[in-house]
């Protein structure tokens, strides 16, 4: 069942009209991708789902409900989480401190935030090595372990991951791939912005090509990594 709809969606910074009557749908325990050139309108897609830019026309149904007017703490509540782009920690902050705010105002039990951060250790040992360092002096990779780890505190149905892998070493790609994989292989759906169209295909069940603000091709990950036509016209791979 579709856990996610987005339903030929507008949305504008100012009058710049970014994203034109775009639709997606992300099906319950799936890994969705979103590829494209830069400012093709991807990161835009995860804002006006996630409602720091809020669509003027269309709609945007989470589990059944719509969230299109939300606000992103009202959208953070009903189960949705965004691992936004270049990390964005609190520097001053302990590693501890920045998961604390993870699941600031959601109201968890003390129980089920002991289970969720028994389970990001196990993602992440790194952060439970370095749980009391400051978020700040943290290498690239540690600090987007931070956030991702952040995001999940919130125990969330859906994870927005924004350009995850943006400026890491080669190793660290292939160590988050995993992480992302055992996160959605854990029950978590997730739909991911990714400039690495190699790797963003290869893990998804399903993938949406947009440029211009719409979405120019879908399907599965292996069918849109096959046809050479969309790589050439609109990922910059041929």
């Amino acid at each position: 069942m579709s856990l996610l709809e987005v339903e030929a969606i507008n949305t504008y910074y100012g009058q710049s009209h970014i994203l034109h009557d775009l639709s997606l749908n992300v099906e319950e325990g799936d890994l969705v991708t979103l590829v494209g050139r830069n400012g093709a309108g991807k990161t835009t897609t995860l804002k006006s789902i996630m409602g720091f830019q809020n669509p003027r026309t269309g709609t945007i149904t989470f589990d059944g409900v719509d969230i299109s007017d939300n606000e992103p703490h009202e959208t953070s509540q009903a189960g949705v989480s965004i691992i936004p782009e270049h990390r964005r920690v609190f520097p001053e902050l302990t590693v501890v401190e920045n998961l604390q705010l993870g699941h600031m105002g959601h109201g968890l039990p003390d129980e089920r935030v002991e289970e969720l951060t028994g389970r990001i250790y196990d993602y992440f040992p790194r952060l439970e090595e370095r749980k009391q360092q400051r978020a700040g002096v943290m290498s690239g990779g540690e600090q987007q372990m931070l956030a991702i780890a952040r995001g999940l505190l919130s125990d969330p149905e859906l994870l927005l991951v924004d350009e995850p892998t943006e400026g890491l070493m080669p190793s660290l790609v292939e160590k988050l791939r995993e992480i992302l994989q055992r996160i959605n292989d854990d029950g978590i759906t997730i739909l991911l912005v990714e400039q690495n169209v190699e790797l963003a295909l290869d893990i998804s069940d399903y993938g949406y090509v947009v440029d211009e603000g719409e979405i120019k091709a879908q399907g599965s990950g292996k069918e849109l990594a096959q046809d050479e036509d969309i790589k050439n016209r609109y990922l910059a791979l041929g």
